[in-house]
């Protein structure tokens, strides 16, 4: 099965009339299926060093919180450190939330370069394995600055991560 990815941007008016105020939301969907346990599944995406094994290396990603070995649970917080653009590192924060253990679960950022970032985790039993869904939904600062940013740079980035990511967990589980 191969991935399906979608991506749309979802108009939030919450906040008064203002050009400035005015924040978009982005969702980043997508959905691989892998020929694997959900047992399996769980205990891989629930380990939170597996994050560094499926993320690019050009990513710079590094785990700065101890006992990232130890397997998620609600109200774990997870520090990172990454280097999206030019080397510069940025520090990253994730709190896990909604842990429904085999299931799936949610990290949502609360210190990192979003203005929002929570990616739900959901690993779906089929006769063929799992599938294996991701839903991000995030919104970039600075408001129409940050759109344009997202046009530029960010929306293409975010997808080669997920591509490759893609690529690497199926080399790990073997899926042709």
């Amino acid at each position: 099965m191969k991935a399906v990815a979608s991506w749309r941007s979802e108009d939030r008016h919450d906040a008064p009339c203002s050009f400035a105020l005015n924040m978009e939301d982005h969702v980043l969907e997508r959905q691989l299926l892998l020929p694997i346990r959900q047992k399996d599944a769980w205990e891989f995406f629930s380990t939170p060093l597996n994050l560094a094994r499926i993320t690019p290396p050009y990513m710079g990603f590094e785990i700065m919180s101890e006992g990232a070995h130890l397997p998620i649970h609600s109200g774990m917080l997870i520090r990172y450190r990454v280097r999206p653009l030019i080397g510069i590192p940025l520090g990253w924060t994730t709190e896990i939330r909604n842990v429904d253990r085999p299931f799936g679960f949610t990290d949502v950022q609360l210190k990192g370069p979003f203005a929002k970032w929570e990616h739900h985790h959901r690993f779906i039993g089929t006769p063929q394995g799992i599938r294996i869904e991701d839903r991000v939904v995030y919104r970039l600062p600075f408001g129409p600055i940050g759109r344009l940013v997202h046009r530029a740079l960010v929306r293409n980035r975010l997808e080669a991560i997920f591509d490759h990511r893609e690529r690497t967990l199926r080399a790990i589980f073997a899926v042709e």
